[in-house]
C-alpha cells in the first residue's frame, strides 16, 4: 500500500500549520502514520476519522494485522543473524500473555510462529481454553514464569500429566520443586528451567531482582536436587532484564553475565540446551524513535556464539519473551476535545471526553510516554497545550512528549463544527489489565468502546465493535446496588 501524504500544493499554503511543525521536526510520513488528501491522520492506513464518525469517541482501537507483522519482523531479524553467524541453535519467539490476554490477540499470535509464556495460575485456565477450542495442541511450547504458589504449580503439573510435552516450568526458587514432586505423575522426565536473578539498573530502589536465584544458589540447587533426579531434565536457563534489550553498558553487562551463567551450568548439566534472554524489544513511543533492531539481535547472537565456542560449549537454542513489542504498536486510544480552558498566561488546557488515568494508566502510574497526534485539523496553526482528563483527580493529565518535553496541537476555534480529535498511539499492551477491564473506574467514568480493525482477503479494512462503552448499570451492579 502506497503511503499517502499531504499534497505538495497544500504544503506551500500551510507555513505555520501543525503539519509543517511535524514535517520539519521528524521524518514524516513514517511507518504507521501518514495523512490523506484532507490532511486527516491515517494509522496503519486506517482512516481514523471515519471510525470516529461511525462509532463516536472515546474508543480504543486495535489493528489486528500489526500483531503478526511484529512477530514476523523478529523472526526475520533472528534468522538473518543465525545465517550470518552460522548459529546452530534454534530461535523461539514467545508471547507474554500478560501483555494482553484478549482472545483476538491470542488468535493473531497463534496464527504466526509463536509460543506462549504464562505468569500466573489463571494463565493456565486460559491455556486450557485455547486447547479446548483447537487453538493449540499438546505439542505447544509453553514457558511458565513467576513465583509459583501451590495452585499455580499444581495447574502446571496438570498440563504435563495430561500430555503437554513441551511445557517448561521455570523454577524460581528451590521450594518450588516440592510442588512438582507432589503433583507430577509423568512416567518420563519433565523438562524444567532455572531462572537466574539479574542485577537491576542503578536507579532502582533495590539491587537484585526478586525473581530467580543467585547463580551460586542455582548451581547448588541443581547439584543437590536435580543432577541425579530421573524425574527432571534441566533444559533452560532463564534471565530477564526488566528494562528490556537496549544498547547500553548495563544491558550488555547483564547479557554477558547470563551467557557466563549458561556456560557454567552447561558444564555440569548435559541436558541444558536453551537460554531464555527474556524481554523485551522496545516499541516506538516517539516519532523520533531510533533503535536498530537488526543490529541488537545480531550482536546478541554473536556474543552467545563466540562465548560458547571459546569454551567448547554448543550454542544453545534462544528463547525470547516479547509482550509489549508484540501488541503495543497495534493499539490506540482516540478522544475528542470537548473544551478548552486558559488557566493563566502560559497554560492552555484541552479537555478530553474520558480519563487518562483509567484508559492509559501507564502514563499516570509510571510516567510512560506515548505518541500523541491529532486525527484532524493538521492544516491549522498549532499551540502549546496540556491535556486534561474528566476525572476530578489532579493527576489526570498529560503534558509532555518524549522528544521535547512539551505538547503542541492544532488551535481550536470556538465556532468549529468538527471537534478536534486526538489519539494516543501504541497503547496496545498492559493498559486494559492495569485499568481493570470491565470493572470500576475512578470517578465512575466508563471504560470506552473497543473497535477492532482487520484486513480481508481483498486487502480492504473491516471494522467492528468488540465491546460497548461501559454503562452505569454494570458498574452499580458491581458496587452492590
Amino acid at each position: 500500500m502506497q503511503t499517502p501524504t499531504l499534497p505538495e500544493q497544500k504544503r506551500v499554503l500551510l507555513k505555520n500549520s501543525f503539519f509543517n511543525l511535524v514535517d520539519q521536526t521528524y521524518f514524516f510520513p513514517q511507518e504507521g502514520f501518514s495523512l490523506n488528501d484532507e490532511s486527516d491522520l491515517l494509522f496503519h492506513g486506517i482512516p481514523v476519522l471515519e471510525l470516529v464518525e461511525k462509532y463516536g469517541t472515546p474508543f480504543k482501537l486495535t489493528f489486528l494485522p500489526k500483531i503478526g507483522e511484529q512477530i514476523k519482523k523478529a523472526h526475520d531479524w533472528f534468522e538473518q543473524a543465525r545465517r550470518k553467524h552460522n548459529y546452530k541453535g534454534q530461535y523461539f519467539y514467545t508471547y507474554c500473555t500478560k501483555s494482553s490476554h484478549f482472545k483476538y490477540v491470542l488468535n493473531e499470535v497463534l496464527q504466526n510462529i509463536a509460543q506462549l509464556e504464562s505468569s500466573s495460575s489463571f494463565d493456565i485456565d486460559l491455556i486450557w481454553k485455547l486447547y479446548n477450542t483447537g487453538r493449540i495442541n499438546r505439542k505447544a511450547v509453553i514457558i511458565h514464569n513467576g513465583y509459583k504458589p501451590e495452585d499455580y504449580a499444581r495447574k502446571i503439573a496438570d498440563l504435563i500429566n495430561n500430555g503437554f510435552e513441551n511445557t517448561v516450568p521455570v523454577i524460581d526458587n528451590p521450594e518450588e520443586l516440592k510442588y512438582y514432586d507432589k503433583y507430577l505423575k509423568a512416567n518420563k522426565p519433565v523438562n524444567v528451567g532455572i531462572r537466574i536473578a539479574t542485577d537491576e539498573e542503578p536507579h532502582f530502589e533495590f539491587y537484585t531482582s526478586r525473581l530467580g536465584m543467585r547463580m551460586s544458589e542455582a548451581i547448588t540447587f541443581y547439584e543437590e536436587k536435580l543432577h541425579d533426579n530421573p524425574r527432571y531434565h534441566v533444559k533452560m536457563l532463564h534471565f530477564f532484564v526488566d528494562t528490556g534489550i537496549k544498547d547500553t553498558a548495563y544491558y550488555w553487562s547483564e547479557l554477558q553475565k547470563g551467557i557466563k551463567a549458561y556456560i557454567k551450568m552447561r558444564r555440569v548439566c548435559p541436558t541444558l540446551s536453551a537460554i531464555n534472554i527474556g524481554g523485551g524489544l522496545p516499541i516506538r513511543n516517539s516519532l523520533d524513535h531510533s533503535y536498530d533492531y537488526g543490529y541488537m539481535i545480531d550482536e546478541i547472537l554473536r556474543q552467545i556464539k563466540e562465548a560458547c565456542e571459546s569454551e567448547g560449549i554448543p550454542e544453545p537454542d534462544v528463547f525470547t519473551e516479547f509482550g509489549k513489542y508484540t501488541v503495543g504498536e497495534s493499539g490506540a486510544m482516540i478522544y475528542s476535545i470537548i473544551g478548552q480552558k486558559q488557566q493563566n498566561d502560559a497554560e492552555l488546557w484541552y479537555m478530553i471526553d474520558n480519563s487518562l488515568m483509567t484508559t492509559i494508566p501507564d502514563a499516570w502510574g509510571i510516567g510512560e510516554h506515548f505518541i500523541l497526534l491529532p486525527i484532524n485539523h493538521w492544516d491549522r496553526e498549532y499551540t502549546k497545550v496540556n491535556i486534561g482528563g474528566l476525572s476530578c483527580d489532579n493527576s489526570d493529565y498529560y503534558n509532555a512528549d518524549l522528544h521535547d518535553n512539551q505538547l503542541f496541537l492544532p488551535v481550536i476555534n470556538p465556532e468549529d463544527e468538527e471537534k478536534l480529535v486526538i489519539g494516543f498511539f501504541h497503547t496496545g499492551a498492559y493498559q486494559d489489565a492495569l485499568s481493570g477491564y470491565g470493572g470500576i473506574k475512578h470517578c465512575l467514568i466508563p471504560a470506552p468502546k473497543h473497535i477492532l480493525v482487520d484486513v480481508n482477503v481483498k486487502g480492504e479494512f473491516v471494522d467492528w465493535q468488540a465491546a460497548s462503552e461501559q454503562d452505569a448499570e454494570s458498574m452499580l451492579k458491581i458496587l452492590g446496588y
